[in-house]
């Protein structure tokens, strides 16, 4: 399907790979791995055609159709799922002109629409996006939400689906799990196992490499080596052939410097000197043999915090959320119907690290996918979790699972302390130090500065010379500690700010998604690193390879509660895998958790209330609350989506409930009048 023919590619004056001969048939689902700065994505470019060979030939037959991740970021009015939809162009164009043909009423338009529609396959394109974009994690109310409402991340999905909705014989994917949570990389597993084209996928993600796979590239020293199998076979098989080119090597130098000792010993001997003339000739026509080279393997540490006691932080019956300025006698009420609790002004117009938080916690229509919720008429707070009952002693492994938006980084940020608590009690020991690390955290670098620079900061009063031995067991060496970090890729980035926790040696570490933009080597680094660490840890991280291998424990968070997770993560993508069968295949999205006091009477007047029937009203609201959260439990649990029609009389009853919950509080609002 694809041919390289003593290929060779530059970038400038560097050269990337050069005598790359291999071909690609079809039906392979290719990882292309390396080091960054191997080549990787300019292959892609070349078969883009975006790029010209330097030499030698590449050969894509015209009749290929090829779909990829787009680099720009859209910002477009047009909806969600029409953005989607449109990856599919003969698809949307059909249903562009069926809906103009209704509008104008031309019915024979209309016909002639409806036959192209049938021809392309349209009738399920509607559909069809929407489960792309249901599988990457966008809610059914965001659908037709504007893209250039949604953030950054959000927007890299956008792509990945569009991508994903294009017709392909050919689909490149560089780097797609990247802003994705662990249930949607498992949702695109399964998506790309059933594509039935030629995948070349880029990844730093081992588990999903290793999971989608059947063949591996390898570019590396401008080579480009084709390996049967997944990420792990490749591991091995390069092992192997490593020690026996090892062994080749010196074994060959062993003999050469055998033949070697005898010409050197008898050459100038008249007895010998045809014996060792013929040995000249031997060593000439021997093939060389090169020596393995070390591969600089990368180690990073954490190094042990001078204070560790036992018990360092805690949340008890905790409600983590965002307050909003509430009007005069409104506040934030307990999602479990409690007494309300005074969320306190509005902290003012949102830092950076409260944006960053805000993308993906927040939920529902009016606050989704990236988008600072919008103080509304009424409201006291947006609770995101309940009842948080969470503790941190020292060895803790904690790894946090749950969709993008369900609050896991709420909960970070709640027990950084970042987030204030809307109810409950914070405790935290008076030698707890956190290493917190979040995207933010990698934005937060001041643009112009070194690495150097940045401990300066920290440190002011260290030498030079520390600072140098310190970023050196970071991969930033010599000179590299004094440049700036506006040269620096998003991995050197991420790998600068994970060096900045650890040089102030804390007790803790909060880490929200810090392998986005690492390689392989880092990934690898960054687990030993933490497997070692003696303090705490709690991970959030879509990477199942690092968090499978830090994790001792696992807590799920989801449906607005965080509760232990009994199971490891193949247990977890298989109760993931029972709820898409039951027809759920994510966690559903949860409308924001608003409860408003009523307002007081104007001073002066006073408000006769029939104490019978506030009493029924208050008795009917508590009575529709107990039965929602029975219903939630029941729905929480994982064995009761082997049974679909169970599931689906239990979501019904649910949004009955709430629909019946909704009036009576509104009548209850009613009697103060």
């Amino acid at each position: 399907m694809i041919a390289f023919r003593n290929f060779a590619l530059r970038r400038g004056e560097r050269l990337l790979l050069s005598d790359v001969d291999l071909a690609l048939h079809a039906g392979m689902r290719l990882g292309v791995v390396g080091r960054n700065g191997t080549g990787k994505s300019s292959l892609f470019a070349a078969v883009r055609g975006e790029v010209e060979a330097d030499r030698g030939d590449l050969d894509i037959p015209n009749r290929v159709r090829i779909a990829s991740i787009a680099q720009e970021m859209p910002s477009l009015p047009d909806p969600a799922i029409d953005f989607v939809l449109g990856g599919d162009v003969r698809v949307a164009a059909a249903l562009k002109a069926e809906a103009e043909a209704l509008a104008a009423e031309d019915w024979e338009a209309v016909a002639e629409a409806h036959h192209l529609l049938e021809e392309v396959g349209g009738y399920d394109g509607t559909a069809r996006a929407g489960k792309l974009l249901h599988g990457l994690g966008f809610p059914g109310d965001t659908h037709q939400r504007a893209v250039s409402t949604f953030s950054g991340g959000w927007r890299v999905r956008l792509n990945l689906a569009r991508a994903l909705m294009t017709p392909s014989d050919l689909l490149l994917l560089d780097e797609p799990t990247n802003h994705l949570d662990l249930d949607a990389v498992l949702w695109l597993e399964q998506w790309l196992l059933k594509y039935p084209g030629t995948l070349l996928l880029i990844s730093h993600d081992r588990e999903f490499l290793d999971n989608v796979c059947t063949h591996t590239l390898h570019l590396h020293g401008g080579k480009a080596k084709l390996y049967t199998g997944d990420y792990t076979s490749f591991e091995r098989q390069r092992s192997e052939q490593l020690r026996l080119q090892q062994i080749t090597h010196e074994k060959t130098q062993a003999e050469r410097a055998h033949l070697q000792s005898f010409i050197d010993r008898f050459k100038a001997s008249a007895a010998k000197a045809k014996q060792a003339q013929s040995r000249v000739k031997r060593l000439a026509k021997m093939a060389d043999t090169e020596a393995v080279r070390a591969e600089r393997e990368v180690r990073i540490d954490f190094p042990a915090p001078p204070k560790l006691p036992h018990a360092l932080l805690r949340i008890n019956h905790g409600v983590c959320g965002y307050a909003l300025p509430p009007r005069a006698g409104e506040g934030a009420r307990r999602a479990d119907g409690g007494k309300a609790t005074e969320a306190g002004p509005h902290p003012g117009p949102p830092g950076p690290a409260q944006r960053a938080g805000r993308s993906g916690d927040l939920r529902g229509s009016a606050a989704q996918a990236g988008l600072p919720h919008p103080p509304q008429a009424g409201e006291g707070a947006v609770v995101i979790l309940d009842n948080v009952g969470f503790g941190l002693e020292a060895g803790d492994r904690i790894g946090l699972l749950g969709p993008n938006g369900a609050g896991k980084s709420t909960l970070v940020k709640s027990l950084v302390g970042e987030l204030p608590l809307l109810d409950g009690e914070r405790y935290a020991h008076t030698d707890l130090r956190i290493g917190y690390f979040a995207q933010h955290t990698v934005e937060a670098l001041v643009a112009g500065t070194s690495p150097i620079d940045h401990l300066r900061e920290i440190s002011p009063n260290v030498a030079i010379q520390e600072f140098r031995g310190f970023l050196g067991k970071w991969s930033f060496p010599g000179d590299r500690a004094f440049e700036s970090i506006d040269g620096f890729s998003g991995g050197e980035r991420a790998r600068l700010a994970l060096a900045l926790i650890a040089w102030r040696q804390p007790n803790v570490l909060l880490l929200d998604e810090p392998t986005n933009h690492l390689d392989l080597e880092m990934r690898e680094a960054l687990a030993e690193a933490l497997s070692d660490f003696p303090g705490a840890i709690v991970l959030v991280s879509h990477d199942r390879h690092l968090i499978g291998l830090v994790s001792d424990t696992f807590w799920r968070v989801a449906d607005g509660v965080v509760k232990p997770f009994d199971g490891d993560l193949d247990e977890y993508a298989a109760w993931l895998r029972a709820r898409g069968n039951a027809g759920e295949l994510r966690t559903p999205a949860a409308k924001p958790v608003v409860h408003v006091e009523p307002e007081p009477p104007p001073p002066g007047k006073s408000v006769k209330v029939n104490p019978h029937k506030l009493g029924k009203a208050e008795a009917r609201v508590a009575e529709l609350e107990r039965e929602i959260a029975s219903v939630e439990r029941e729905l929480a649990d994982p064995g009761v989506y082997g049974d679909a029609a169970k599931v689906a009389a239990l979501g019904q009853r649910q949004a009955a409930l709430r629909e019946e919950l909704e009036v009576a509080e509104s009548e209850l609002l009613a009697l103060y009048g």
